[in-house]
């Protein structure tokens, strides 16, 4: 009969460890899924298409793309198409929208990093609502003069290509060693490109 070795229970070292990285573990993965703090809080229920003479003056939380920028008396005004907001507060990626506003903010944003097609999330209060032409009617852009400006990554695009299976591509196009018809046409997996 051979010797028994020591065997021991968890001991409460292991378990204090295992505690740790379960810890760690979820402390990451809960840094991974955060809202910037700086648009965090609860803001005016009101879209750039339901804002009114009303509502002038009260805090909103809005996003959406950029359409265009434009410079003046010393601040840079951006057109935005908006968009709703997902759960982490970046405009969601869908054609619905619920109107066009404008938002300034002082000093000088380069055009070039705020283009056309990017994406913003923008907070601040409602400081009149302007009249313009669009496409030849009159349309009502509210104002927001800005606080705060978040301007978001631009989205990957990722392309999947599925690859030509050729049946002569195959050395046994019936299983090795001819088990049954199982890889006739065999399958490369998809090839990724990003855009």
């Amino acid at each position: 009969m051979l010797p028994r070795s020591n065997v021991t229970d968890d001991t409460d070292e292991e378990s204090d460890m295992r505690l740790l990285i379960l810890t760690t573990a979820l402390l990451a993965l809960a840094a991974c899924t955060t809202v910037p703090e700086q648009i965090q809080g609860e803001f005016a229920p009101v879209s750039p298409d339901r804002a009114e003479p009303g509502v002038i003056g009260a805090e909103v939380r809005w996003g959406g793309v950029i359409l265009g920028s434009a410079h003046e008396n010393g601040q840079t005004c951006l057109e935005i198409l908006s968009r709703t907001l997902d759960k982490y507060l970046r405009p969601a990626n869908e054609d619905y929208t619920a109107g066009r506003y404008i938002a300034c903010k002082p000093g000088f944003q380069d055009p070039v990093v705020f283009a056309r097609g990017r994406e913003v999330t923008t907070i601040g209060q409602i400081r009149n609502i302007r009249v313009r032409e669009l496409e030849g009617f009159p349309y009502n852009y509210p104002v927001l003069d800005t606080d705060t400006l978040v301007l978001w990554e631009k989205r990957r695009k990722v392309v999947v290509y599925r690859g030509y299976h050729d049946p002569f591509y195959y050395r046994y196009p019936w299983g090795y060693p001819y088990w049954g018809y199982r890889h006739a046409f065999p399958y490369r997996g998809p090839t990724y490109a990003e855009e």
